[in-house]
């Protein structure tokens, strides 16, 4: 061996390992999912694997009622039943600086969730969600449009079919639809949050005329996006969901 390389082993033994500083990492997020009227955890399995394929942290949990807590279904599950179930998983995980995201029904659940832990929030999204004023309920936002069979507490939507296998949309319970959200939080209405539309392109103009959500949202200064779909993104065009979620 000659005395350059012994002089190379001897520099490669006895050099610092090389790191990488925390600037020069991916930077991760973790996202709290909350399903819309109906529906249940399952129904953010598929974007849960993209987001978790690209290595953010992925909560998806099931509103009281629904999914597979269809079993603690009863007539006194309200609005309040639902904030408090997101905002003790945001409590009991530890979890800071989350994405929080809510589908149709899920935007009166989240505006209650950022009134309660602003400061656990970096950025919300509402997905062809509604968007409710202080003392608002979701029949206050939905207006005609939610004239639902309504049977011992739950509502019966018409999209609704137990012929299909589980996992499946199940009655709603119907209290959930008439308390009003506190939305009075001066730190909670300066979270950055993004309001997404599904709607198909041709029908974008119409939809924001009539849509008071989409005006509220609007009137608030957030990031408006739409995305040609049906309301069920996520389960239809869940590649082209998770690239808007991972951009804000």
């Amino acid at each position: 061996m000659n005395l350059w390389k012994i002089f190379f082993a001897i520099f490669v033994l006895f050099s610092p390992t090389i790191t990488y500083s925390h600037s020069m990492e991916k930077i991760q997020n973790t996202y709290v999912l909350v399903h819309g009227m109906t529906g249940g955890g399952w129904d953010w399995k598929l974007i849960d694997n993209l987001l978790s394929q690209d290595g953010h942290e992925v909560y998806r949990p099931t509103l009281t009622g629904l999914g597979e807590r269809m079993h603690l279904t009863h007539a006194d599950i309200d609005l309040t039943t639902h904030i408090k179930d997101i905002v003790n998983l945001i409590k009991f995980e530890q979890l800071d600086n989350i994405v929080l995201v809510g589908h149709s029904y899920g935007g009166m659940v989240i505006t209650g969730v950022m009134n309660e832990l602003p400061e656990k929030i970096q950025h919300a999204f509402f997905l062809d969600a509604m968007v409710p004023d202080h003392g608002m309920s979701a029949l206050d936002v939905a207006g005609k449009y939610i004239n639902f069979t309504t049977k011992n507490g739950l509502v019966y939507p018409p999209w609704l079919n137990s012929k299909l296998p589980i996992p499946r949309d199940l009655p709603h319970p119907a209290k959930t639809l008439t308390e009003k959200v506190n939305f009075d939080n001066k730190v909670a209405k300066k979270i950055s949050a993004t309001y997404i539309n599904f709607t198909p392109e041709t029908l974008i103009k119409r939809e924001r005329s009539i849509n008071s959500s989409w005006q509220r949202a609007e009137k608030r200064g957030w990031e408006i996006k739409t995305l040609d779909s049906d309301h069920n993104a996520q389960r239809s065009n869940p590649e082209a969901l998770k690239k808007l979620l991972v951009t804000f």
